[in-house]
């Protein structure tokens, strides 16, 4: 397994092997790996004759008052980790390859990024369109895996893939969760155990939200209050509860067709996300 630390060099071993015909699979990351990110390896591998990953906790995505240096790093670990899984190459940049000095470019989705997370990060996914747009250019992957853990994240950079005609196929992975149901995330390791014991309620919010659906609800007012109701007496703090459409992320009214439940709870200081399809 190859450790890649300089853009310049990362883009010329990805050359070499499309040269030699290798199709490249690609799994950006900001580490401190965990089972989740690994089941995007096994899908990039699966798909492609290369797999790269990227470890780069990205600044530009990080608000003032955002864990930006709080952010759980383990790159000895993360390595062991990857060359466990069979990955053919890591890529690594510092802060200063990807930003140097004199950096003023930024990319940007428009519609996308003004709900759910996109509201209270406000350029959140400016950072994360940017800097996926600087290592698509590093990588040149032909498939390129997200977890659908980061809904909204995802559909913004298959939004961004598409209207910049990149030839990258942008491929989705359902959320790996614990046996609980909590998703799996690099933030988790900073729950307390009373906490742990009481993010239980999310996964719990958006399957009583799903069999709402199911029962025939359609009124997304009377889901979302439900979910609210079980986070809230989890001692959760929540951030927002939304029943959208899985597509625009507009809030709905009735629930036809197609839904999507999302929600960003505290659990002490930690802020945990998550997401399920509710038809459709």
């Amino acid at each position: 397994m190859e450790i890649i630390r300089d853009p310049a060099e990362m883009q010329q071993r990805a050359l070499t092997w499309k040269k030699a015909g290798l199709s490249l699979g690609f799994v950006p990351t900001m580490g401190y790996l965990h089972e989740g990110h690994l089941r995007l390896v096994d899908e990039a591998r699966g798909r492609c004759r290369r797999t790269v990953v990227s470890l780069f906790v990205n600044p530009m995505q990080f608000g003032p008052s955002e864990d930006l240096d709080r952010y759980p790093r383990d790159e000895a670990g993360d390595l062991a980790k990857l060359e466990q899984r069979g990955v053919d190459a890591v890529f690594i940049p510092s802060q200063e390859a990807m930003y140097p000095e004199g950096f003023e470019t930024i990319v940007e989705t428009l519609n996308l990024p003004n709900h759910l997370c996109g509201v209270r990060r406000k350029g959140h996914f400016r950072g994360v369109t940017t800097v996926v747009l600087k290592l698509f250019l590093c990588v040149t992957p032909d498939v390129a895996v997200f977890g659908e853990k980061d809904y909204q994240q995802f559909l913004v950079i298959r939004r961004m893939t598409a209207d910049l005609n990149l030839p990258i196929e942008v491929v989705g992975v359902p959320t790996i969760r614990e046996s609980d149901g909590l998703a799996l995330s690099s933030r988790n390791v900073f729950l307390s155990p009373e906490d742990r014991l009481r993010s239980t309620a999310i996964y719990r919010a958006l399957v009583t939200a799903r069999d709402m659906v199911r029962r025939g609800e359609t009124d997304a007012v009377t889901v979302r209050n439900e979910m609210l109701r079980i986070l809230e007496a989890a001692q959760g703090r929540v951030d927002y509860v939304a029943v959208v459409h899985p597509q625009s992320l507009v809030e709905l009214e009735v629930i036809q067709g197609q839904a999507h439940a999302a929600l960003a709870v505290f659990f002490g200081s930690t802020r945990l996300i998550d997401n399920m399809r509710l038809i459709g």
